[in-house]
């Protein structure tokens, strides 16, 4: 066994991103989303149970843990899914797992 005391620069943020993904809510919101789409705070929450503050604090999770991407278009925000932060982190997690066996 050997002692890990620091995570690798690689790793730093696949924490930050599991913990987002790992909340029910914010799973429902990132699969509001199709393909390529663009939604703003509005569809977002007329696609959700959530109060509008609740979809703005996931939403404000998703963002920090590098899951969402955002632009401000006009008055509105709009918001899309990050597939290349997404699929490295589970690219990574998959290649450690793929060591182990």
């Amino acid at each position: 066994m050997k002692v890990i005391t620091s995570i690798p620069g690689e790793w730093k943020n696949t924490s930050d991103l599991f913990l987002a993904l790992g909340d029910e809510q914010r799973q429902r919101i990132l699969l509001a989303f199709e393909t390529g789409e663009r939604l703003n705070i509005s569809q977002i929450v007329a696609a959700s149970t959530l109060s509008r503050s609740a979809v703005t604090h996931h939403l404000n999770v998703l963002k920090q843990s590098g899951a969402l991407h955002h632009e401000k278009v006009g008055k509105e925000m709009q918001f899309w899914v990050n597939r290349e932060v997404i699929s490295d982190a589970l690219q990574r997690v998959l290649g450690y797992i793929d060591t182990q066996t």
